[in-house]
């Protein structure tokens, strides 16, 4: 509430909802007259709790605030109950069968993790309660720009994007307040696209995309070709035909810091196809037969069985370590 606003290099203190302040300020950007197309993006504050950063980086604990709502959706959802997806479990559970968090679990009993779970709820059905019920402000805001660009009659003429950058985990493989790891919780987010001229209204696409291919999308239906050091592809040929040759694995990567004190030591480098996923925990070298991890997504979509022992899928697994080095390699090369 009443934040203020770097507007342009100067501090500005502002009066109301976060959320509400940012929805204001993209409608009235969009509501003008202009003669030439227009480009706006909106990347809310929302869902994240009330916090500050200390001068080293880290939460200032003495400021962290937890979740905050309007004065009107204070009680939305309440007595509602979100059910828990089956591979909900704790931190103690989750690192038997991954051995790379035993740190992790550790960590998370010292006063400092506590004290940061503790201020937002984790893991409970009012953590998850309060996140929906922040989500409401920014859902109105949508609705007002959506209502604005029919007014002005530019609607079908303007491209939408709605997505979230990450999931989030609330307990499953213990985790929690997090989204910075590989499981399918925290790499899959709600990417939506309108466009009337290119794509099927309700039509769906089940195909490798990742946020990446933003740039280069958009930049096609300008009109424009990529520059060599813009990683992603065009989505357009999916638009077209969902069956076109498409890529055949994604990289997922993490390089750990001190936003949450359990993340030391946490880096990995993953890799995802249409049916596997393997992660390899970098701070692990050592022993990346056993600390590594390798899901079959189609016999476990929920990742509760770690398959990097099993010897029926050595030839899997080396596939896969061949598969994330090219990846990485093509990363480092653009």
């Amino acid at each position: 509430m009443d934040p203020e606003f770097n507007d342009n290099g100067k501090v500005v203190q502002r009066t109301g909802y976060m959320t509400d302040l940012l929805n204001e300020r993209a409608l009235d950007f969009v509501s003008r007259k202009r003669s030439k197309p227009f480009s706006l993006f909106l990347a809310h504050k929302a869902v994240h709790p009330d916090a500050f950063q200390a001068a080293d980086g880290t939460l200032d604990l003495a400021a962290f605030g937890g979740y905050r709502l309007p004065p009107r959706h204070e009680d939305l959802y309440r007595g509602e109950h979100f059910a828990p997806r089956p591979n909900v479990m704790t931190p103690a559970q989750a690192a038997k069968s991954k051995p790379a968090f035993a740190e992790s679990v550790e960590l998370k009993q010292l006063p400092r993790s506590k004290a940061v779970l503790e201020a937002i709820q984790s893991g409970s059905q009012e953590e998850i309660r309060l996140r929906a019920a922040m989500m409401a402000s920014v859902d109105e805001g949508v609705g007002q720009l959506l209502d604005e660009l029919t007014r002005s009659g530019q609607l079908d003429n303007t491209v939408v994007m709605f997505l979230g950058d990450n999931g989030f985990f609330f307990g499953e493989h213990g985790l929690g307040p997090e989204r910075r790891f590989a499981y399918e919780e925290g790499i899959r987010s709600p990417f939506l696209m309108r466009y009337p001229k290119r794509i099927k209204a309700g039509s769906v696409i089940d195909r490798l995309a990742m946020s990446i291919d933003i740039a280069p999308t958009l930049v096609a239906l300008a009109g424009g070709k990529p520059a060599a050091t813009v990683q992603g592809v065009s989505l357009l040929p999916l638009l077209k035909d969902p069956k076109a040759p498409w890529r055949r694995s994604i990289l997922c990567e993490y390089y750990a810091e001190n936003a949450m004190p359990w993340l030391v030591g946490m880096s990995y480098k993953a890799v995802r196809t249409d049916r596997y996923k393997l992660i390899h925990w970098v701070n692990k070298d050592g022993m990346p037969g056993v600390t590594d991890e390798l899901y079959d997504l189609k016999e476990d979509p929920y990742e509760m069985r770690n398959l990097i022992r099993a010897k029926a899928m050595a030839g899997t697994v080396q596939r896969l370590r061949k598969e994330l080095g090219r990846l990485v390699a093509q990363s480092v090369g653009l």
